[in-house]
């Protein structure tokens, strides 16, 4: 691996290897090495990289997008943030924001006021852990627990400007979202990437995140909205709809169910599109 110079909050190094079969095994072979708290593996391209659901593949353009881990190093199990793949969800849509208002372009979340013309996109997060413009899918993020060890995986499409098939109408990237040009000209990933680690620093690091709760909800996917949840393992065949009211202190999924008066709880599951 090579160390690049990428400005790091956690104070810790930042690797980058060309291909991989994915980062998140990089993370878990480097941990032996006792890293320190914030090491980041980047690479260009992960040759089996993978979502949080078995099965799933990330298909991804050589250099186009941004696949990175983070070790993040907590002394006891009850050390580890609550709901932390939320949390990094929240700061990797705001370093998106951050992102391309950089790079020209506006972007808002759906709860504020828009006119009919206004062209802009919303960055959200889709409980568990994608990140979406647009209504669709840009970025995944996968956290395992090893040890003392968070292994926080984070996927972002960047300048990829065609999907599969089977994902077209589903997935887009920065590129393709805000129709930049610039961001698919240029290889801007690594700037992206430092953005992320700061908002990530700030969101877990720092009293910045204290009130995460509250700013997440502001641009949850499909709050306030009938949804349609698989409760479970996406084959459990357990189908609930009802209205999706926000989320728990601890990260769970609120849903008041369709003719019910109580709203439940659910810590695994899958938001039907």
């Amino acid at each position: 691996m090579i160390a690049i110079s990428i400005q790091n909050p956690f104070n810790a190094p930042v690797y980058h290897e060309e291909t991989v079969s994915s980062t998140m095994d990089v993370s878990r072979q480097l941990a032996a090495d006792f890293p320190a708290h914030g090491t980041v593996i980047a690479a260009d391209f992960q040759e089996a990289g993978r979502g949080r659901i078995s099965g799933r593949k990330w298909e991804m353009d050589r250099g186009a997008n941004l696949p990175f881990t983070v070790l993040l190093r907590y002394p006891r199990i009850e050390d580890i943030p609550a709901a932390l793949t939320l949390r990094a969800g929240l700061a990797v849509s705001l370093a998106v924001e951050d992102f391309v208002a950089e790079n020209g372009e506006r972007i808002t979340n759906n709860n504020e006021q828009r006119t009919e013309n206004d062209e802009r996109l919303s960055v959200q997060v889709k409980w568990p852990n994608d990140v979406m413009i647009g209504g669709k899918k840009t970025a995944g993020i996968l956290c395992e627990v090893i040890d003392r060890y968070v292994h926080l995986g984070i996927g972002i499409n960047v300048a990829q400007t065609e999907f599969p098939e089977p994902i077209r109408d589903k997935a887009t990237s920065i590129a393709l979202a805000t129709n930049n040009k610039k961001i698919a000209a240029n290889d801007a990933r690594f700037l992206l990437l430092e953005k992320i680690l700061s908002r990530l620093y700030d969101e877990l690091e720092t009293n910045a995140g204290n009130d995460w709760k509250s700013r997440l909800e502001q641009r949850l996917y499909k709050r306030g909205e009938c949804v349609t949840f698989i409760e479970g393992a996406a084959d459990s065949g357990k189908i609930v709809t009802g209205f999706l009211t926000g989320i728990g202190e601890g990260g769970e999924l609120l849903i008041l169910p369709d003719g019910g008066n109580e709203t439940r709880s659910f810590v695994a599951g899958e938001l039907k599109i």
